[in-house]
């Protein structure tokens, strides 16, 4: 059995595994799955048809599952869907998708949701990213791995944030923030690579200069973005951290932060 305190709430249609543990005053509603060796902390609201992976801890007065906050949603049965060893700190809100939107909310592993934090409806977050205190996710946000957003940071709904990219505290991102890149500011403008985070990641002074004469060429040549492309493709090509580039660029919807 899970190791329930007596006064929580949890509803007997909930699946929760046998080594959950929940604490004071939580409330757990009929149509969440918890897996192995989560926590859930007093207080906590865990809502809607919402399931979670293993081993993540859930703190205290985080509101997972609830409605999402967009005048279009009726009440369809839409889902969020945790995965593995994340931590959801202290009045994180985490919102279930919209039937317009895809029907579902989607977070990776090892993810780290700061206090305060926000993820919005449809939202896909990948896995190894942080979310700073206050960081807020408008609706169909697209996160890509390890990136990080400081704190206070706001994303407009339907932007995109590349794998490895650094969004500065207080920034106002509405449009797309390529793969490896910094940015900052309202509105929020690219102030060069995030090889800090590169190199704590793993890659080594070849991959990072490659991706350095990449960035000169999309963002410091005259050259259009098509033109840029069909270069970058020429004369770095066949390397994946090129590729994953050129891909996430040529399918921008909102323009790039430049």
């Amino acid at each position: 059995m899970a190791q329930v305190h007596p006064t929580a709430v949890v509803h007997p249609d909930a699946q929760l595994h046998e080594t959950v543990e929940v604490g004071p005053l939580a409330v757990i509603g009929p149509k969440v799955r918890i897996g192995e060796g989560t926590r859930v902390g007093p207080h906590a609201v865990i809502e809607g048809r919402t399931t979670l992976g293993a081993r993540n801890h859930v703190f205290q007065f985080s509101s997972l599952g609830a409605a999402p906050q967009d005048l279009k949603y009726g009440g369809e049965d839409t889902e969020l869907i945790i995965g593995d060893e994340n931590q959801i700190r202290e009045f994180t809100t985490l919102h279930i998708g919209t039937e317009g939107g895809g029907g579902a909310t989607r977070i990776g592993n090892r993810n780290l949701f700061m206090a305060n934090s926000h993820v919005a409806h449809d939202c896909v977050v990948g896995n190894g990213c942080i979310l700073a205190n206050s960081a807020a996710l408008g609706g169909h946000v697209q996160v890509e791995d390890h990136v990080i957003l400081s704190g206070l940071t706001a994303i407009h709904q339907f932007t995109r944030l590349g794998r490895h990219s650094f969004i500065a505290g207080g920034a106002m991102v509405v449009m797309d923030v390529p793969p490896y890149c910094m940015a900052q500011g309202d509105r929020a403008e690219l102030v060069g690579l995030n090889t800090v985070g590169l190199e704590r990641h793993g890659f080594n002074e070849e991959r990072i200069a490659r991706i350095k004469e990449a960035y000169k060429i999309l963002f410091r040549s005259k050259l259009g973005v098509t033109e840029a492309l069909a270069k970058l493709k020429a004369e770095l090509g066949g390397h994946p951290e090129i590729d994953h580039l050129i891909d996430f660029v040529s399918k921008s919807k909102r323009g790039l932060t430049r």
